[in-house]
């Protein structure tokens, strides 16, 4: 009787060993990105033929978040085992002797974290391409439910032979992954309603109208927005993915009560930002726009209806 790879091992009562107990090699090899891609589309398209005319059809969106997000913890969880291993190679290098079973022992810690990076950056990548899944099956971006989309790209570490060179490494990767190279653009709007699927519509294509004209005038741009999955900050997360454009979230800290708010305004513009796109909010967005002009930081005003400018608004009246 044939029994799955996974029971064989529960049967053996394998928990207590690990794989560096067996003998085997820290590997830093890279998933072969063709051959995720392709196997992650034919998990997803036979997941969601699933669910078309049966009572899951309104849990798929939320299927597919989770779908991703089993890459992101993962991608979590081995961040941290390279936050461990760096403190480890931080006091073996604090502690060093010159002997070498130290030596030994700090080329050890080093292999081991480039292992866990090499993992890490896989998972990052197959979450990525599982985002662009869910993008394309549900129109929105995907966000962790808490904390950052980190992503660091290609390798930083991988050459790696000395345990000062990994740490500066690791640092640089981190800051990198925080924030992107580029020049930063602030996007700002609220929660809004509209009475028609037209009019919603019609202020979703003014977003992305909006945002691809700015993207002509910078073209290394980073969004830089709040990140709110309720609001209008969700099509311009979308029009990002979509565009390949790196973000940039700040997430409201709700120790700070009603201050919370004006401290992420404060944590935007900090970062001098090109422009401000304002779209249609409330008062804390409005304070936003008057900080950004009163720090000769060019706004791109859209707070008129179904997010156009104002005093367009003014002129039609006018005209009427």
């Amino acid at each position: 009787m044939h029994t799955t790879l996974a029971a064989q091992l529960a049967a053996l009562e394998l928990g207590h060993l690990n794989i560096a107990a067996l003998g085997r090699s820290p590997c830093t090899d890279h998933v072969d990105p063709e051959a995720a891609e392709q196997t992650l589309a034919a998990v997803w398209s036979d997941l969601f033929a699933l669910f078309p005319d049966t009572a899951l059809e309104d849990d798929a969106e939320e299927l597919g978040w989770a779908f991703v997000n089993l890459f992101h913890r993962a991608a979590q969880k081995r961040s941290r085992q390279i936050d461990r291993a760096t403190d480890e190679i931080r006091c073996l290098i604090a502690s060093g002797d010159g002997s070498e079973v130290h030596t030994s022992q700090l080329e050890n810690e080093v292999a081991r974290a480039q292992s866990a990076e090499a993992a890490m950056l896989a998972l990052e990548c197959l979450r990525e391409t599982a985002a662009r899944l869910y993008l394309d099956e549900t129109g929105h971006s995907w966000r962790p439910a808490g904390g950052s989309r980190a992503n660091h790209g290609a390798a930083l570490t991988s050459a790696v032979v000395d345990g000062r060179d990994f740490l500066n490494a690791r640092a640089e990767s981190r800051r990198k992954a925080v924030m992107p190279r580029g020049t930063p653009v602030v996007f700002a709007g609220g929660r809004l309603s509209f009475p028609t699927d037209d009019e919603a519509k019609a202020f979703a294509g003014n977003v992305w109208d909006t945002l691809d004209k700015v993207s002509e005038y910078v073209a290394d741009m980073v969004l830089v927005h709040g990140g709110d999955t309720k609001g209008v900050d969700r099509l311009a997360a979308s029009w990002a993915e979509r565009r390949k454009v790196p973000q940039l979230t700040f997430s409201l800290d709700r120790r700070l009560g009603q201050r919370a708010g004006f401290r992420r305004n404060e944590q935007m513009l900090s970062l001098n930002p090109r422009y401000v796109v304002a779209f249609a909010g409330n008062g804390v967005l409005e304070r936003l726009v008057i900080q950004a002009k009163e720090k000769g930081i060019s706004v791109v005003d859209r707070r008129g209806p179904l997010g156009t400018h104002p005093k367009r608004a003014a002129r039609e009246a006018a005209a009427a």
